[in-house]
């Protein structure tokens, strides 16, 4: 369980809080998406339940302990894969002989088998790779770590199309039942398919806290013409074909 009570937080020589008296309780054993416009407060969000930021007010906790104490027995349980990360220069197998300790329930073979899925050999020089290896790399090591609480800070990015739909379906195949996975991102398209549950925030608003199959009975999400917009709209995107909507679901709605 993480529990945010009554969070603000603003960033040193900042004028204006990201958030202000936030509140926000995510359960076990779900893939969350978290999700908001650039800006919003999603990657400070992840921060502070990693423990790696501190809130001026308010407390995170994970399972009950104090995520700004970064006890080790919750260490050992979380892993957090930021949007920008640098690896060092060595060899794959010294980074895992170096980190693995860390994490008890570590498996090399989900490892290999990431890796295998993301077309990558296991005998690579880390700083020989691009950035999309690096992420497919670093994403591989994470999912290595079976941690109980995983979060991805904008997973996609940098990926190319190919590479995107690797990452849906690398997550989808090594993600166990009793894994919670934090995704935050403001490229739906790119993880909606692994989601069962999502978060929308916009700074210090939680706009939606709701499991995809529970809004999948009050909304319908279709591709519209301009001519057939109406007041059922709640979000339109703009896209290639028309608009992609988010509306109220009506009588007779398939």
């Amino acid at each position: 369980m993480i529990d945010i009570q009554n969070i603000s937080f603003r960033y040193a020589g900042q004028k204006g809080l990201v958030f202000s008296h936030f509140n926000l309780q995510l359960t076990e054993n779900r893939i969350y998406g978290l999700l908001g416009k650039n800006g919003t407060g999603k990657s400070t969000l992840l921060y502070l339940i990693a423990g790696l930021l501190r809130p001026q007010m308010g407390e995170v906790s994970i399972d009950g302990m104090l995520a700004t104490e970064r006890r080790p027995e919750m260490l050992e349980n979380l892993f957090i894969v930021p949007e920008e990360f640098e690896l060092p220069a060595m060899k794959l197998e010294e980074y895992v002989k170096m980190n693995e300790p860390f994490y008890p329930r570590f498996s090399r073979e989900v490892l290999e088998r990431c890796m295998k899925e993301f077309e990558l050999p296991t005998d690579i020089d880390l700083q020989s790779l691009s950035m999309g290896q690096k992420k497919k790399a670093f994403m591989s090591f994470a999912l290595a770590t079976q941690t109980p609480l995983l979060l991805m800070d904008e997973p996609t990015n940098g990926l190319d199309i190919p590479a995107k739909s690797q990452f849906r379906k690398v997550v989808a195949e090594n993600m166990s039942d009793d894994r919670t996975l934090i995704i935050s991102t403001h490229q739906v398209h790119d993880v909606e398919q692994l989601l069962d549950h999502i978060v929308m925030i916009d700074s210090d608003k939680l706009l939606l806290n709701e499991s995809v199959s529970s809004l999948m009975e009050k909304y319908t999400f279709s591709l519209r013409m301009p001519s057939e917009m109406d007041e059922t709209v709640i979000y339109a995107e703009p896209s290639l074909q028309g608009n992609m909507v988010m509306s109220h679901r009506q009588e007779g709605d398939p």
